[in-house]
Formats: C-alpha cells, sequence, structure tokens
C-alpha cells in the first residue's frame, strides 16, 4: 500500500492538526458539503459518519462519490431529506455524537517493531513469504484508526512513529455497533453494502467493490456459510480471468496484505465472499474477480454484525 502514500501526501499537504482543532474550523464545520469539499470539515464529517457505522471507507478529507453514498444511506435511515450533501440537518444529527473526533494515541514498542514486510506484486513471489504484514507501522495505524496514511501523517508533522510518540489519530475506537441487526443487502449500483434490522431499516453501511461484466456479482439471494479471520488465499489462475499464464496454484499466508485482508465471509456461491482489501484507497473505485471487497476495518465490523446464515440480498 506504501505507492500510494505520495498521492495523498500532496493532495492533503494543506491540512494540519492545528487547523482541524481551530475555533475557526468549528464554526465553519457546519457549512454544506458536497462533491469537490475537501479539508478539515470533510474529516469530520467522514468520522461522524463512522462513528455512526455508516462508512466512506479511508478518512481522508475528500467528498468522494464512496463518502455520497455514505451520506445518502445515512440521511434516508434518519428520515431526513436524501441529498447527498451534508447539509444542515445533517450536520445536526451527526453532531448528537459530541465525542471529540481526534484522541491522542501512544505508539508502543509492539507498534513499533512490527513485524513488517515488504509486498511484492507478483502473486508468485507473495506466496513465498511467511506472512503478508503491514509495510510499516504508519501502515498499521492508519488502518487501525481508518484513515488514510496521508492523513494521518499530515497530522502529525515531525512525528516518527517511534515507540513513545504521541500522535493525533480518528476517534473512531469506541462507537457503539448497532443492534438488532438481521440481514444483509447489496446495492451493485451504488457499490453499498447495507446491514438492515427486522423492520428493514438501514443501521449501518459500507463502500464496496465488486465484480464488473466478465465476473458479475449475481442478483438475488445467497447467504453467509463461514467466517474466517486472517484468512489464508489460494490464488487459483484457473479462476481468475486476467491471470498471468504462467502462473501457477499457489497458497497465500494470512496477514493484513493478504488479497482477501483480515476476514472473509463466505458465501453460497462456490468460490465467492465478502472479504478485506489491501487496498483501501481503490475501494468502490475498481472492478473485482467476483468476490466483494471492503477495508479490512469494515470486513471485521460486518462479522460482528452478520452471522452464518444471514441472508445476502444482492440488488442490481
Amino acid at each position: 500500500m506504501s505507492n500510494r502514500h505520495s498521492r495523498w501526501k500532496s493532495s492533503l499537504a494543506a491540512l494540519s492538526l492545528a487547523a482541524l482543532l481551530s475555533p475557526a474550523w468549528a464554526a465553519a464545520a457546519q457549512r454544506p458539503l458536497g462533491s469537490g469539499s475537501k479539508g478539515p470539515d470533510v474529516v469530520k464529517a467522514q468520522i461522524l459518519l463512522d462513528r455512526a457505522w455508516f462508512s466512506s471507507g479511508e478518512i481522508d478529507g475528500r467528498f468522494s462519490t464512496n463518502l455520497r453514498r455514505a451520506v445518502l444511506a445515512y440521511q434516508r435511515a434518519q428520515g431526513l431529506r436524501a441529498t447527498g450533501k451534508v447539509d444542515g440537518a445533517t450536520w445536526t444529527a451527526l453532531q448528537a455524537d459530541a465525542a471529540p473526533p481526534f484522541i491522542d494515541y501512544t505508539v508502543t514498542a509492539q507498534d513499533a517493531d512490527g513485524p513488517f514486510a515488504r509486498i511484492p506484486k507478483d502473486p508468485m513471489a507473495r506466496a513465498q513469504l511467511k506472512s503478508l504484514d503491514y509495510e510499516s507501522v504508519q501502515e498499521a495505524l492508519a488502518e487501525r484508526f481508518h484513515m488514510s496514511q496521508g492523513l494521518l501523517t499530515s497530522l502529525n508533522r515531525g512525528k516518527r512513529f517511534k515507540a513513545g510518540d504521541v500522535v493525533s489519530v480518528a476517534n473512531v475506537g469506541d462507537a457503539a455497533a448497532p443492534k438488532g441487526a438481521r440481514s444483509v443487502q447489496i446495492d451493485k449500483s451504488e457499490r453499498l453494502l447495507m446491514v438492515l434490522d427486522a423492520g428493514d431499516k438501514v443501521v449501518a453501511a459500507f463502500p464496496v467493490s465488486i465484480g464488473g461484466p466478465r465476473d458479475p456479482l449475481p442478483v438475488g439471494k445467497l447467504k453467509i456459510v463461514n467466517e474466517v479471520q486472517n484468512p489464508s488465499f489460494t490464488y487459483d489462475p484457473a479462476l481468475l480471468k486476467s491471470a498471468s499464464k504462467d502462473h501457477e496454484k499457489v497458497e497465500m499466508k494470512p496477514g493484513p496484505n493478504n488479497p482477501v485482508g483480515t476476514m472473509w465471509l463466505g458465501l453460497s456461491k462456490p468460490h465467492w465472499g465478502i472479504h478485506g482489501t489491501p487496498d483501501p484507497a481503490r475501494l468502490g473505485r475498481e472492478e473485482t474477480n467476483g468476490c466483494v471487497h471492503m477495508t479490512n476495518w469494515d470486513a471485521r465490523r460486518l462479522s460482528t454484525l452478520a452471522r452464518v446464515g444471514t441472508v445476502v440480498d444482492v440488488r442490481p
């Protein structure tokens, strides 16, 4: 994931913790947000939505299509006018959560020591590694706090992320899980996975990547048949239309940079599942080989709401 860092760094250079916590920003954070918006107020909206379990994927300070999808789902769940913009009514609803958007975190020796690994692109080379670990402490902490690496490092300029360093991170860890989850619905056109209660009210929503025309996610009802934490991954070129002809069937070890991430929820369609991804920045912006991709943290959150036997209703 480190190859994305330069893109984030250039686009987020203007952000700083001082700007995010300044009284001027706090007063301005009520302004409407929509396509093209970026900066501190977008960061706050992303954090509040994440705390409400309406994820926009990575918290990165940009009003992306994933953020618009999260806002729409949240507005509908709250009975607000569905504009896809963070308007005044949406700000009011979100800020009923009075928790601070950022907290201090002290980097531990375990954080700083890893293990870390350089992850090769070639699947054959990846299969030789004993584990598919994070590539850096920044990557590990960014994922733990649902942030892009660019935002994390921009907020903590001058920090080396060594043991004992106190860094500022998004306050997403203590948000209470929604209650009453009964089923899962995937909206293919919106690339959004929603968790519904018994009354079909949406209680959580997450952006996803899905298969394209060559590997389309079938419309209809499936079921979750198994859940595996920290799965290994069987790379079988016979099942992947994009695989190189000289590749062989190999097993890749578990780890956050494993192609299926840190959580696998197998579906009743053989070889298909809902799972994490080692590249959260691309979520919702790419086609998969058939499976449903989520961020690693959202896949883990989904596993606390959906169990084996849960119906997954795929809509066009």
